[in-house]
């Protein structure tokens, strides 16, 4: 059975269904995407929230996160366009070369610029903050990339959901392959953690994965297999948050391996994005219609 502990978690209403990716900005605001409606939304640390429309209602902005300008860079994966928001809401759009890429993935890169990936394209892309983008093609085909994480040693490294592999690619545009034991895991979520490594969740085996920097690949299955892990993020004191789509919970991961995991209010919220606070608070995104935050994780 799941070791479900307990912690303070308080959700704030939005005004539609949909919140998906999720940010902290400069403002120290969470910034999130209305994946059903076109939107990106803002909640302030009072529980205010606001939303700007975007040119595309249907373009479904995917994954949002914050950029080394001060602004929120978004993909809207429908509309072929990466996003850009200033605090303020100033928004504007950068169209990807490539017509029905799809870019879904994006993050701040070592290198000043975003990085994001092209999951019907079986591309990169890097966009500086003036716009100019490049696209670097990946090895084979349907290798689907999804999510994108800086790591500590200098370069981007990826999900390929797909090909069941973890894709790092170097600023220079240098591709390494690293497939995964697990046939049909479908990594999705992957962040750079506190001790070096890369970890990642596996939304279709029900695992987490860990890669270090040499290519080393360790596998750790939740204590609910169905629990369909989606995203995944560091915190501040070297374990890592991640979110189970499929059983309404938040895990944690310690770096020794244990696993926690934290049912949420509502069993029918779908979460989504997770993103650490400045203040050591994690936020979710609740696909049902709200922000969650998850207050004093355990040390």
């Amino acid at each position: 059975m799941p070791d479900l502990s307990t912690v303070s978690i308080v959700e704030f209403p939005v005004d539609a269904e949909g919140p998906y990716g999720i940010a902290v900005g400069a403002d120290g605001a969470v910034w999130f995407t209305y994946v059903h409606d076109g939107r990106i939304g803002r909640l302030a640390g009072n529980g205010q929230h606001t939303s700007y429309r975007l040119e595309t209602p249907s373009g479904r902005p995917s994954i949002i996160t914050a950029g080394p300008d001060g602004a929120l860079w978004f993909t809207e994966s429908h509309a072929d366009r990466i996003g850009r928001i200033s605090t303020d809401g100033a928004i504007t759009g950068f169209a990807v070369p490539t017509a029905d890429a799809g870019p879904f993935g994006i993050t701040e890169g070592p290198d000043g610029a975003l990085w994001f990936t092209e999951p019907h394209a079986d591309r990169i892309g890097r966009i500086s903050t003036d716009g100019a983008i490049t696209e670097f093609p990946l090895p084979g085909s349907g290798t689907f990339p999804t999510m994108i994480t800086a790591g500590c040693d200098g370069a981007l490294w990826f999900t390929l959901n797909q090909a069941d592999a973890i894709g790092r690619i170097t600023t220079d545009g240098r591709v390494d392959i690293h497939p995964l034991p697990t046939s049909g895991a479908g990594p999705v979520g992957i962040t750079a953690g506190g001790d070096g490594a890369l970890w990642f969740v596996e939304i279709v085996a029900g695992q987490l994965g860990r890669i270090t920097v040499d290519g080393a690949i360790t596998e750790l299955p939740l204590p609910d297999r169905e629990g369909r892990p989606h995203a995944i993020t560091s915190a501040a004191d070297g374990s890592c948050w991640f979110t189970e789509w499929g059983t309404n919970r938040v895990g944690r991961v310690g770096a020794d391996g244990h696993i926690t995991e934290y049912a949420l209010p509502d069993r029918f919220s779908e979460p989504h994005g997770i993103a650490a606070g400045r203040d050591g608070a994690l936020w979710v995104a609740l696909e049902s219609g709200a922000i969650a935050r998850v207050d004093d994780p355990p040390v």
